[in-house]
C-alpha cells in the first residue's frame, strides 16, 4: 500500500483524521511504502511554513524506518507512466503517487477523490 501525503502525517501525528479502521490497516500491513514525492511536498510546505510538524523533518527517515514504511524512489518506468496519464487531476505530486501505483500495483490510501478517477485501489475508512 501506498500512502498519500495527508494519509502519512495523520498516521504519524496519530491525528483524529484518521480513521481508525485506516490506521489499523496501515498498522497491521505488511508492505507500506511512501514516495519520495510525499518527503519532498512535505519539505516544501515545511519550508514555506505551510506545515508544522511534531519532530524534525530530518528525523523522518529514521522514523520511517521504524515503522517499517518503505521509501520508493522514482524510477524511469515511473514517468514513463506518468507521459501516458490521463489529465483528471493536474498535481504533479498526486500525479507521480498514482503512476506509482499503477507502476507496483499497489493501493493507494487516501480521502482524495481525485485518485478515484483512475484505475487502481483506493482505501480510506
Amino acid at each position: 500500500m501506498l500512502l498519500d501525503t495527508h494519509t502519512l502525517i495523520w498516521f504519524l501525528e496519530n491525528d483524529t483524521k484518521l480513521p481508525e479502521d485506516t490506521r489499523n490497516t496501515i498498522e497491521t500491513t505488511e508492505k507500506i511504502c511512501v514516495s519520495i514525492v510525499i518527503l519532498w511536498e512535505m519539505a516544501i510546505k515545511v519550508n514555506i511554513n505551510k506545515l508544522k510538524l511534531g519532530y524534525e523533518f530530518s528525523d523522518l527517515p529514521t522514523l520511517l524506518n521504524q515503522l517499517n514504511i518503505q521509501i520508493l524512489d522514482i524510477t524511469f518506468s515511473d514517468l514513463d507512466i506518468y507521459t501516458a496519464l490521463p489529465l483528471h487531476h493536474r498535481d504533479p505530486f498526486d500525479r507521480l503517487i498514482i503512476t506509482q501505483a499503477q507502476n507496483r500495483s499497489l493501493a493507494i490510501i487516501s480521502k482524495d477523490e481525485n485518485f478515484n478517477k483512475y484505475s487502481l485501489p483506493i482505501l480510506w475508512g
